[in-house]
């Protein structure tokens, strides 16, 4: 094969890989690489904005409390400062960079404040995409190389399925895993990747059973209506016509509350639909008529909140490896993502891993391990069946019965998911179990897996 060298390797092209990047390359030289076409990330679907603490009755204390309640007890504080003192400035950087932000601050569910920017309505996630793809394709010191697949980290740089790439570091901002259930929002190649090469590398692991399910997906289909509609009026409703939640509470509550009626219908008439321009139309060329009729929604997997261990500056367990976005897992999130505090996680924590990765000694000799018992990328395929069985087994709604039998899927991860969903007897935040069906102190800890398929709790400051 191939053998090549660069000073940092990125492998993802999501907005913390691309962010990551830019911030990196203005000391050293960059590859990126991709398994897919670059603007096909989750990040670019994301139709959600940015949260920051940027309006006049706002505070990045505020921030914080918000993003702490949401959390329900398990947010690391740490990570929760970091993440909203560092907002304003981030959001400052993209402005730099040429996105086009709207002028209003938009309210979305868990938020005390107006204090999310939006672009283009609910097209956040793709403009954002959009204008770090140009910067990273005109910058002279980052090569962006689509289609090619890591299949192995290897000490000092990456096996892919061309070549052999080396660098003192490695970035993994590969995403999370929400596509591997049956019902989902994410692209098909959002599957944990990049967590099961961390994994095999010899990285912990954290959290993994905390899955966020997004409350209203257009049913029949992944069509996601964001958050955005209700806080700007939309109201979920049941066969009557009557509301029956607090649609701005949190996700898993809305979520579960939809769930318990299979389905419900999201009521977008009396609100300014010339806002969400790209929705109104996304709805209409699927046959629906958001101006006269309600829109039959019901959750799917959306985001995770667990993935691979870091410190607040991407550092994994294994040297010279680092990791940001919704790969990794600071604990900032806690049980419960806050809206619109993903990509803000992809901004703040992809810099401070690419500043880590530039002035961190150079480890002497990358020492990675190969898990036996983590098979390889193309190893084990994520077949319709495994997607059926984890949204029958560890969807919205669990239970030691169905977690037991995940536990004994083919697919690592899968696996892996249900050993933490098993060892979190509670209920908390994107975890409910019906046989332990309420909050547990007990389990206000991280679920934390090492070098074998076991559980330790932790709790991190």
């Amino acid at each position: 094969m191939r053998r090549e060298r660069t000073g940092l390797i990125v492998v993802g092209g999501g907005v913390a890989g691309m962010y990551a990047a830019l911030c990196a390359a203005r000391e050293t030289d960059v590859v990126i690489l991709t398994k897919g076409p670059l603007l096909t990330s989750a990040s670019y679907l994301a139709q959600g904005g940015v949260a920051a603490a940027v309006g006049e009755d706002d505070s990045p204390e505020l921030h914080a409390e918000d993003t702490m309640r949401a959390g329900r007890g398990l947010c690391r504080p740490s990570a929760v400062e970091v993440l909203t003192q560092e907002a304003p400035a981030r959001v400052a950087d993209l402005v730099d960079l040429g996105v086009p932000f709207d002028d209003d601050l938009g309210l979305e569910g868990g938020h005390s404040r107006r204090r999310v920017v939006h672009a283009e309505g609910a097209a956040t996630g793709a403009v954002i995409a959009r204008v770090l793809a140009e910067r990273v394709l005109e910058h002279r010191r980052i090569r962006v190389r689509e289609g090619e697949k890591v299949l192995e980290l290897v000490p000092g740089g990456v096996r892919t399925d061309r070549e052999i790439l080396r660098a003192p570091a490695m970035l993994l901002a590969t995403g999370g895993y929400a596509a591997l259930w049956e019902r989902t929002t994410n692209p098909a190649g959002s599957v944990g990747d990049g967590i099961v090469l961390a994994c095999r590398a010899g990285a912990a692991v954290a959290d993994l059973e905390l899955v966020q399910f997004h409350p209203t997906v257009v049913a029949g289909n992944g069509l996601l209506l964001s958050e955005a509609l209700r806080g700007e009026g939309a109201t979920l409703v049941d066969e009557r016509g009557e509301r029956f939640t607090d649609e701005l509470a949190p996700r898993d509550v809305v979520a579960r509350a939809i769930g318990e009626r299979g389905t419900a219908l999201l009521d977008l008439r009396e609100i300014d639909r010339g806002r969400f321009p790209t929705l109104m139309n996304a709805l209409s060329s699927h046959g629906f008529d958001p101006a006269h009729d309600p829109i039959p929604v019901s959750p799917a997997a959306h985001y995770t909140m667990g993935g691979i261990v870091t410190d607040l500056d991407g550092r994994t367990g294994v040297a010279g490896l680092y990791a940001a976005g919704e790969c990794a897992c600071t604990g900032v999130h806690g049980a419960n993502r806050l809206a619109s505090n993903s990509l803000l996680e992809c901004l703040v924590f992809g810099r401070r891993a690419a500043l880590a990765a530039l002035t961190d000694p150079s480890p002497p000799k990358q020492q990675t391990v190969t898990r036996k018992d983590m098979a390889g990328i193309d190893a084990v395929p994520v077949t319709p069946e495994v997607r059926e069985q984890m949204w029958r087994d560890a969807g919205l709604i669990r239970d030691a019965a169905g977690l037991g039998r995940l536990a004994h899927s083919p697919h690592p991860l899968a696996r892996l998911i249900a050993t933490s969903a098993l060892a979190r007897r509670e209920s908390r935040g994107g975890h409910f179990r019906t046989d332990f069906p309420f909050e547990d102190a007990r389990f206000a800890a991280h679920t934390l897996i090492r070098s074998a398929e076991q559980v330790e709790l932790e709790r991190w400051s």
